[in-house]
């Protein structure tokens, strides 16, 4: 059986080799963190107006009769409008049929009862993908229901949106997606991200921080 240090100097390689794509520590570095869930936004929605009002990790939304979905990044801006951020390294768990329950579940939690439909604000689903899904080798990938006699957009509201993780080049989606793969915070384009980073790695009440949740889980998996 391994020792008390023994375990702790194994988390903390394990802590120097995490990446923003790794769950643990992407929930750590976003939670709660308004500033760098802006930045996302500014940079994949091409939107540097948009301002985050609440930001959660790991949110989950139970359904009593179906699948329930836990949401990576959930996010509510100053419109009221839903965002679920997910990160994802294996492509099954990106796939299109994902991003349409996510978004349907994120609908229905959003009208009270007997509120009109015409309530239903604009959401987004955000897919960042380790590798590029949709094989075309662009940044981005927009996808929103049109009316295919007219070509037209429907207008529904709903917006699904996939990032091509492997995308290198001096834009800012290029450069952020870069920041998801460094280990090292030095390495980094974005402050707000290199800070974060910086304190869960190098910041000794972040590092004790993460060596806790590292331990949780541990502990989850043996009783499981």
């Amino acid at each position: 059986m391994k020792s008390r240090r023994e375990k702790r100097e194994e988390y903390l390689q394990k802590i120097k080799e995490f990446r923003l794509f790794d769950d643990e520590f992407l929930s750590r570095v976003f939670d709660e963190n308004i500033e760098c869930t802006e930045l996302l936004l500014h940079i994949i929605l091409d939107n540097p107006d948009i301002k985050v009002r609440k930001v959660r990790t790991q949110r989950e939304i139970k359904n009593l009769k179906g699948h329930s979905v836990r949401l990576d990044i959930a996010a509510i801006n100053s419109a009221d409008e839903p965002i679920d951020i997910e990160v994802q390294r294996a492509d099954k768990g990106a796939g299109v049929k994902r991003a349409r329950y996510n978004s349907s579940t994120m609908d229905v939690n959003t009208l009270v009862k007997s509120e009109e439909y015409d309530n239903l604000p604009e959401s987004y689903v955000i897919f960042i993908a380790e590798h590029d899904i949709m094989g075309a080798n662009l940044p981005i990938y927009h996808a929103d229901r049109i009316v295919l006699e007219t070509g037209k957009a429907f207008g529904d509201g709903s917006h699904i949106i996939y990032v091509n993780g492997a995308y290198r080049d001096d834009s800012p989606v290029g450069k952020l997606m870069h920041d998801f793969f460094c280990k090292d915070p030095k390495d980094m384009y974005y402050e707000p991200l290199a800070r974060q980073v910086r304190y869960y790695k190098e910041d000794e009440k972040g590092v004790e921080s993460m060596c806790r949740i590292m331990e949780e889980l541990i502990d989850q998996e043996k009783k499981k």
